[in-house]
């Protein structure tokens, strides 16, 4: 009897978990950039998808007043991408040191702050989508912290 009682635990925990296992999550990479417009403007937030000859494809958005750009990297001719780089910068604040920048990188983590070749203050956050991707979901958060991360670098930038 003790045997037909654990066999018959062991089945009904068996089809538990079976019937519980949630279906696979959507996996979205960066070789579909439609795919990723489409998750930027699920945000809430404008998206324009651009290509041009023989450069890798972009998106261009704002959030709250902030440009920023969705920038397809480590593709192959042009396509089959398998990162994004989130970007943006301030033309306007040219006179931020190099010693505040590096307070931005020594306490914050997800993006790095630089100065670009005209002087302006980037930053810059990696999302690694390459392989069968991540899921969909995965990507909006990393939107919800890239929209953290620019309201915080605004205040750091501007700040007195």
């Amino acid at each position: 009897m003790r045997n037909f009682s654990v066999r018959a635990a062991l089945a009904l925990g068996a089809a538990l978990v079976f019937s519980a296992t949630p279906a696979h999550a959507e996996l979205v990479n960066a070789k579909n950039p439609a795919t990723i417009k489409a998750i930027v403007e699920s945000q809430g937030w404008p998206a324009t998808l651009v290509t041009k000859a023989g450069d890798d494809p972009y998106i261009e958005s704002t959030r709250n007043g902030l440009k920023f750009l969705i920038l397809f990297m480590n593709c192959d001719d042009n396509k089959n991408c398998k990162t994004l780089q989130y970007y943006m910068g301030f033309n306007d604040a040219k006179n931020v040191s190099f010693e505040r920048l590096n307070e931005w990188n020594k306490e914050k983590r997800f993006a790095r702050a630089y100065r670009d070749d005209e002087g302006d203050p980037v930053l810059e956050m990696d999302v690694d989508v390459d392989f069968s991707g991540i899921p969909r979901e995965n990507i909006g958060e990393t939107f919800n912290t890239w929209a953290s991360l620019m309201d915080s670098y605004r205040e750091f930038i501007y700040e007195k």
